[in-house]
């Protein structure tokens, strides 16, 4: 961040030097108003979600004008994940893309300063062998012998911005570099949080295939009993083939669990900036190993216009398209150069510098557009009709980003009821299972009600799964809604 604060400081002193030049043509941007709007639904939330006795499944407050930490996925408690997420930010090439894009970018701006805002200075020598005739003097009967002529000077030019147009177009490029650096900080908030819901997915994966596993271990079970029963002819072989197909069944579930659960390993390993044959020395995650936040700083709507990268983004690209239109006016009023040179010239080098031997010159030129067809006035207009498009650009970004937060606020309270919903099935589905077990054994129960006490158990089983890592994930997602608290860095440290 040294850097970037050193390139702010250059720029700032650009930005005096020039505004002391005059005024500039073309409107001046105004940073857009956020919504006036004081709450993200249309119904209040409620104060706290619901709660059960599993993992993920405490209740969580939303704490209105809370901030967010910079290190948001901190909130978690898992060290593992907090591992993970340091090697990605050091390594992950799309990131270091977004860091170069904005060098590139304030690199772009040191030069349009330098050549924009100062006088272009250059030295200049010249050797030139040539043969003239006398006709250039009126004397065509004379010859003139070849000769050599040697030039040494130096030549000043510089091209006065009257209108503000290179002033207008120096305001894009910084506009530019902003629009970049909050790439970069979205970029930042996407990785993380791709991590935080990989890491989640994989969590949710290996509970699922762990699940999966006991599952088929308990149906096993049932089925060697059923198999007993068969050879005692207590239950027939209809009973015992829909045992085995039921056995089969849940174990064609475990391969694409496993599948996926590989794939999301891949992903990691990439996002951390490894290859996916490294994955093996990533952290494994388990759901266990999250916790929950029960307080969820929520920032205020005031203050999500700038918070979000992307929306600022968007206000730096219209910021951009503000200022091409202060470009497209400057180019229909007159443009003034001035130019100078001073240095000498001799048919010897050692003659050089000599008395006599200096040349110089003054000039002032004037450009005033007179008839372009049409060009200059109409390439203004296109550039009006730029700003109206990113201002409506600007307006769908504010809209989505508000829909976001709103989407994953609604999503938390609805997980929190999902997840106590999904437990109490699961338990229950666990005691019907227990029971109707017993009752087939002594012959109590038909087979078939105990293939669906199996199935009820194993779906309810998997969607108990899913439902705790909604709770992660949407948690995560909130954070990401609001901004991640990337002003808040280097105020924790």
């Amino acid at each position: 961040m040294s850097g970037d604060g050193q390139f702010k400081k250059r720029i700032a002193a650009a930005i005096v030097t020039i505004a002391v030049a005059g005024c500039a043509v073309g409107p001046d941007f105004k940073t857009p108003a956020g919504p006036d709007t004081n709450a993200y639904t249309a119904r209040p939330l409620p104060p706290e979600t619901a709660s059960t006795a599993v993992t993920g499944g405490d209740a969580q407050r939303l704490v209105p004008g809370g901030d967010i930490p910079a290190e948001w996925w901190s909130l978690f408690h898992s060290r593992e994940l907090d591992r993970l997420i340091r090697q990605a930010l050091k390594d992950n090439p799309t990131l270091a893309s977004a860091k170069a894009t904005l060098r590139q970018s304030q690199e772009s701006v040191r030069a349009f300063i330098g050549s924009a805002f100062l006088p272009q200075v250059n030295a200049e020598a010249s050797a030139v062998r040539q043969k003239i005739s006398g006709a250039a003097f009126g004397q065509p009967q004379n010859e003139i012998s070849p000769f050599t002529l040697y030039n040494a000077s130096v030549t000043v030019s510089y091209a006065l911005d009257f209108f503000g147009g290179a002033r207008r177009e120096f305001e894009a490029l910084r506009s530019q570099v902003d629009y970049q650096q909050f790439q970069l900080e979205g970029a930042y908030l996407t990785l993380t949080g791709n991590i935080v819901t990989a890491a989640v997915q994989e969590a949710v994966l290996r509970a699922q295939v762990r699940a999966a596993q006991d599952i088929i271990a308990s149906q096993e079970k049932q089925l060697a009993v059923v198999r007993k029963q068969y050879e005692l002819g207590a239950v027939s072989k209809t009973d015992l083939l829909a045992q085995s197909a039921q056995v089969a069944q849940t174990r064609a579930t475990l391969p694409p669990l496993v599948k996926a659960l590989d794939q999301t390993r891949h992903l990691l390993a990439v996002l951390a900036g490894r290859l996916p044959s490294e994955g093996a020395t990533l952290p494994e995650f388990e759901l266990e190993g999250f916790e929950l936040p029960r307080e969820l700083p929520v920032s205020l709507p005031s203050l999500l216009v700038r918070q979000r990268p992307d929306i600022r983004s968007g206000e730096s690209l219209l910021h951009a398209a503000s200022a091409q239109i202060g470009v497209a006016t400057a180019n229909l009023y007159p443009q003034i150069n001035l130019s100078g040179s001073y240095g000498s010239e001799a048919l010897k080098t050692n003659e050089l510098f000599k008395s006599g031997s200096t040349v110089w010159s003054l000039g002032a030129g004037l450009i005033q557009p007179l008839f372009h067809g049409g060009e200059l006035t109409a390439k203004r207009r296109a550039a009006i009709a730029a700003y109206d498009a990113a201002q409506a650009q600007y307006r769908l970004i504010v809209l989505q980003a508000f829909q976001n937060v709103a989407d994953v606020m609604r999503a938390l309270g609805a997980d929190a009821e999902t997840l106590k919903a999904q437990a109490e099935a699961e338990q229950a589905a666990r005691d019907t299972l227990d029971l109707t077990e017993k009752q087939f054994q002594i012959g109590a129960v038909s087979y078939l009600s105990l293939l669906n006490a199996e199935r009820q158990y194993q779906e309810s089983k998997l969607r108990l799964v899913q439902a705790q890592g909604a709770r992660f994930a949407d948690t995560a997602a909130l954070f990401q809604a609001l901004g991640g608290g990337w002003w808040n860095k280097g105020k924790e440290e």
